[in-house]
């Protein structure tokens, strides 16, 4: 008796059955049904038969084994592949082509595949694509579509694994509309998530993201960023979970929850997101905060020996889920050198202690292991963005991938080439044998075809692009991530308790200016006037005036200090050794405690190692924040000042505080936020998931590997600014959030 039917849908076809699993597949891959005991099955290999692997009967466990045992070591090399960044359509980041034109050129409709995609998916077996920009929801559904139909007919038929970053950022200037919905729902930034305090809060978050990525196609997330930020120049402070081990633990677990758990027997299905945790053992304690994106920033170091402290979110957290996935499909090591915390001065990628022994037998982490991007590519330089190779540049791009593999590495993060993987498992055989060898790239195949697996993939890649469009973004996720931002939002000063305003006001709130400046990935910025809130907008709460002197009260939205990336090319050309310290402050900085000699330095393209800046000094790109606030105030008079200023990093706060009646601290908001909080739509209840310093000697001061060990600012109330403090209208806030983590 048959008990399946099928129907047509937009660009593919779904069976569904009676207690039998649904399946999609598209008639254009050449993909044939298989009917037996009255259920179908898809023939993925195309041989006729039902395999084990083919058959949904049977134990995810059963049929990934039968598959590995299929594979030839070429496609295996292919499931070791992560492809570089890939936009829908390729308009940006790895321009490729379509049919040999530009897109713009092609007249081929965004969701087509690129000349490049259809190479390195068919020529190069790769299956785990790393998306960046899409144009809407729908086009990302429909390219999801296009390029499962692709790979379903090639070899034996395994569904692309498609991945994000994070994607889920409020725009500032955005207006919330409460019956509107968006290209995909906007939350804090992982540092806002973090000030809310709430575990509760952040597996919400993960379950809203989850389906939102499934409905985008997206089947990993790399994310959580697990590092706890103990250096706070540090340029990822933002994407991290604060600098608390045990906040960053509990918020890392709940995340993974989130995004991972379907409503079924062992927590995985259609619903489920992998969730890749980074990065492993911990990036936050890089030497003076230089980020391990260049070579100038590839050492992390541990004065106090606060490693463990570091690993907390992983083995506490990622590794131990409440949820029934109990643990994070995949990590990802971070580019660094961990001085002193391996058995070699190589990144964590290559160092076997710090993979093997440390995190798959000390840690019991048996899942996939990636590298982060182009860690196996060649530097150019340490001040030019390009591969990060650190401790092994003087080995072939081969023997890099063979020492990462045989470091306990089962996949190379921005590797579209199948070949040097190849070259790394003949150099294998030729050292260890090939019986080895094998099962060491099988072992690889086996984690990386679970993840593939345990998501529902292999039965039904296919999406509904309509259900796309209405899923993603949607009023009701939209309101919950408004929510959340407000939830973010910690009021650090209210002097007076001028705060919530009461009937109307006449309010100026000034226009920023940002000069041009290089960025941190070395491109330059154009220099932009900034309207941070559209008049349109700000005329609901207020009646909006041009001038200071027209204003019952100001309302200044500025950023955290942008100090630097710690390192300057024309340092270098005027016989500097290149290193300038990372500022905090706005005023140009002059570093007079730091170290006279760095703890670790070293780069084939240096004839030195002390990386010191001692007396250097550095120069702040939006200096003009700091001064905005101080002329808003000098006209302001007794007027009250409302400053809000949306953190990156911790800052010196003694440059602007004085000059502020009121102050917040936002991370990643929509502005709307701050004016719902001061007229008193919503009151504050964010708490400062990092601290902020005193001064910047207090910064030169504390130790990059250890958290909360910073002289905090003081501010005229006499409040101090530490780790969870926050007020709310009746004052400092305590509750049930500060007694268990602010111990």
């Amino acid at each position: 008796m048959k008990k399946w039917k099928e129907q047509a849908c937009d660009g593919y076809r779904l069976i569904t059955q009676q207690g039998g699993a649904t399946l999609g597949y598209s008639p254009e891959s050449g993909l044939r049904i298989i009917e037996q005991d009255g259920y179908a099955f898809k023939d993925l290999d195309g041989d006729g038969q039902l395999s084990v692997y083919e058959d949904w009967r049977q134990p995810v466990e059963r049929r990934v084994d039968d598959l590995v045992s299929k594979l030839s070591i070429e496609e295996i090399a292919g499931l070791m592949l992560y492809s570089n960044h890939q936009a829908v359509p390729a308009t940006s980041y790895d321009v490729s082509p379509y049919g040999g034109k530009p897109y713009e050129e092609s007249g081929a409709a965004p969701w087509e595949l690129t000349d490049h995609q259809k190479r390195f998916l068919k020529e190069d077996h790769l299956r785990h694509v790393l998306v960046t920009i899409v144009k809407n929801p729908e086009t990302a559904a429909r390219w999801n579509n296009r390029l499962q139909a692709y790979v379903e007919g090639l070899g034996h038929g395994i569904p692309a694994n498609n991945s994000s970053d994070p994607r889920h950022s409020a725009r500032a200037d955005a207006e919330f509309n409460a019956g509107g919905g968006g290209h995909i729902s906007t939350w804090p930034s992982p540092l806002g998530l973090a000030a809310t305090f709430s575990p509760e809060l952040v597996r919400r978050f993960g379950e809203v993201a989850s389906e939102e990525y499934r409905a985008m196609g997206f089947t990993t997330a790399l994310s959580p960023q697990a590092d706890i930020a103990t250096d706070p120049r540090w340029y990822r402070c933002h994407g991290t979970f604060g600098e608390d081990p045990t906040l960053a633990a509990d918020l890392t677990r709940a995340y993974c929850d989130g995004f991972q758990s379907s409503d079924t027997p062992d927590g995985w299905g259609a619903q489920s997101v992998n969730t890749m945790v980074k990065h492993w053992p911990g990036g936050g304690a890089c030497e003076a905060g230089r980020d391990a994106h260049y070579g100038f920033g590839k050492y992390a170091i541990f004065p106090n020996n606060n490693l463990p402290l570091h690993k907390r979110a992983f083995t506490e957290g990622a590794f131990r889920l409440e949820g029934k996935t109990r643990s994070a499909s995949a990590v990802m090591p971070y580019y660094t050198i961990s001085v002193g915390q391996g058995c070699e001065m190589v990144a964590n990628s290559y160092d076997p202690d710090i993979i093997t022994r440390q995190l798959r037998q000390e840690a019991g982490f048996d899942g996939v292991v990636c590298t982060d991007w182009l860690v196996t590519a060649d530097e150019k330089h340490p001040g030019v963005h390009s591969g990060k190779p650190w401790g092994v540049e003087k080995l072939t791009v081969a023997q890099r991938h063979y020492k990462a593999l045989m470091a306990g590495v089962d996949q190379f993060g921005g590797n579209n080439d199948k070949l040097p993987v190849l070259e790394a498992y003949r150099m294998g055989v030729e050292e260890h044998g090939q019986e080895r060898m094998e099962r060491r790239m099988r072992q690889s195949a086996r984690r990386l075809l679970l993840n593939i697996f345990r998501t529902g993939l292999f039965e039904n890649p296919y999406l509904d692009p309509a259900r796309s469009a209405r899923v993603v973004g949607c009023p009701e996720y939209m309101a919950e991530g408004y929510e959340a931002q407000v939830k973010s939002t910690v009021m650090l000063k209210n002097h007076g308790d001028i705060l919530p305003l009461k009937g109307r006001k006449k309010a100026y709130i000034p226009t920023r200016h940002l000069p041009e400046y290089r960025g941190f990935w070395g491109t330059m910025v154009a220099a932009r006037d900034i309207v941070p809130v559209s008049r349109a907008l700000a005329s609901r709460y207020f009646d909006v005036v041009d001038t200071a002197e027209e204003a019952d009260v100001a309302i200044v939205f500025i950023e955290s200090p942008n100090g630097g990336s710690g390192y300057s090319l024309d340092d270098l050309a005027k016989g500097g050794n290149g290193y300038l310290p990372i500022s905090l402050q706005y005023e140009d900085y002059t570093a007079r405690k730091a170290r006279p000699v760095s703890l670790a330095g070293g780069d084939p393209f240096e004839p030195f190692t002390n990386r010191s800046y001692l007396g250097k000094t550095t120069h702040t790109v939006n200096r003009g924040d700091m001064l905005l606030v101080q002329d808003v105030k000098r006209q302001m008079g007794d007027r009250p000042v409302i400053v809000a200023v949306n953190l990156a990093n911790p800052m010196v706060m003694r440059e602007i505080e004085p000059y502020a009646d009121a102050l917040f601290a936002t991370f990643d908001v929509q502005n709307q936020v701050v004016l719902d909080l001061v007229t008193g739509a919503h009151e504050p209840s964010g708490l400062l998931p990092m601290q902020m310093p005193a001064d910047m000697d207090a910064v030169e001061e504390q130790a990059e590997d250890t958290p909360r060990d910073m002289r905090c600012h003081t501010d005229a109330d006499g409040h101090v600014y530490d780790f969870g403090y926050g007020l709310c209208w009746q004052g400092v806030i305590r509750d049930a959030r500060t007694e268990k983590y602010c111990r």
